[in-house]
């Protein structure tokens, strides 16, 4: 027997390996030494006087359901960068490098490609370097046209320039940055919600989206690096990435126990997704707002008299922010 006969097909890795060589190539910056093919990938640290290293890493999680179902595998990794350097972002930090894993039971060089396509690409809209990952072919252990992801991305920052949470007060403003959609947290709701409970189909064209449910569902996260870094010279207090916990988990993340959030939920425009999940599946509202992001992506906290300025930034990215509430005394949590 040999390593074929069971299950594992180095050919198929080596030869993806290639395959996967000249797209990360045109994300590599001029701090990549040595990127994809090596044991390990070399990144060079220059300018910085007191660099702090900022990791994150996550998935996609059962979002990936959909792409199996629609057979469309080249925006999930769009997800999976989004998911990593959304995070990095609120610390102050810059996302410099990413790494993947790629994991399923029999590797298919064109599904794969496809979804590095996607992580490439997530890469250049982040503006840092995919230099490395793993392909891992388990035999046995996952569906056949199944496969699983998880990022790793490693940012930076000036030590005197990471956020300081404690400077939050009372009467600060609260902006909120329009997410894309649902982006990559609640799916395992969607899923019952639409396929269990409600009997729909992927391709079903939803009137009120506008579009086939699956593209809807599929629509990739939203990457706000650009956005945030439109924000320097500003002072920003806080900032809360809306992934799973929506508001009521998230936000506490960055708040005093004296302190609370008050979010004023008619201040921005719920997508039509969001109150269609809503109805399908007889949701509480607030078990909504702590499942989902419902329209809003990430929240900036400044003072309020950076409220304007910060705004016509963001504008001027192209940004649809709108001011979304206040810091009001508290224990520090979320008031809807």
């Amino acid at each position: 027997m040999n390593y074929k006969d069971a299950g594992v097909n180095i050919d198929e890795g080596n030869k993806l390996v290639e395959m996967i060589k000249p797209i990360a190539k045109k994300t590599l910056t001029d701090n990549v030494l040595e990127g994809i093919g090596g044991f390990a990938a070399l990144f060079e640290i220059k300018n910085y006087k007191n660099p702090v290293i900022v990791s994150s890493t996550d998935g996609v999680g059962t979002k990936l359901k959909i792409a199996f179902m629609m057979d469309k595998h080249d925006t999930v990794g769009i997800d999976l960068v989004a998911m990593c350097v959304n995070d990095i972002i609120v610390t102050g930090a810059k996302p410099l490098f990413f790494l993947d894993y790629f994991a399923t039971g029999k590797l298919k060089s064109k599904t794969a490609v496809e979804v590095i396509k996607g992580i490439a690409e997530g890469c250049k809209i982040a503006g840092c370097a995919l230099i490395g990952g793993e392909t891992a072919e388990l035999p046995g252990f996952y569906k056949e046209g199944e496969y699983d992801l998880a990022g790793f991305c490693v940012g930076i920052a000036e030590k005197e320039e990471l956020i300081d949470t404690k400077s939050i007060k009372e009467g600060d403003a609260i902006i909120g940055l329009v997410s894309s959609g649902i982006h990559s947290n609640g799916y395992s709701l969607v899923r019952k919600v639409f396929f269990e409970k409600n009997n729909f189909s992927v391709k079903d064209f939803i009137p009120e989206l506008g579009m086939d449910l699956g593209d809807a569902l599929l629509t990739p996260t939203k990457i706000y690096v650009k956005s945030i870094e439109a924000l320097k010279g500003l002072k920003i207090k806080a900032m809360a990435h809306i992934t799973g916990g929506g508001f009521i988990d998230n936000i506490p993340r960055i708040l005093r126990k004296s302190i609370d959030a008050k979010i004023n939920k008619g201040s921005w425009e719920i997508p039509a997704i969001f109150e269609l999940i809503q109805r399908l599946g007889d949701i509480e509202e607030r078990e909504m707002y702590r499942t989902f992001n419902m329209g809003i992506g990430m929240v900036v906290i400044v003072d309020s008299s950076d409220v304007d300025k910060a705004l016509e930034k963001l504008n001027g990215m192209g940004e649809k922010a709108h001011v979304i509430g206040e810091i009001v005394e508290g224990e520090g949590g979320v008031i809807l």
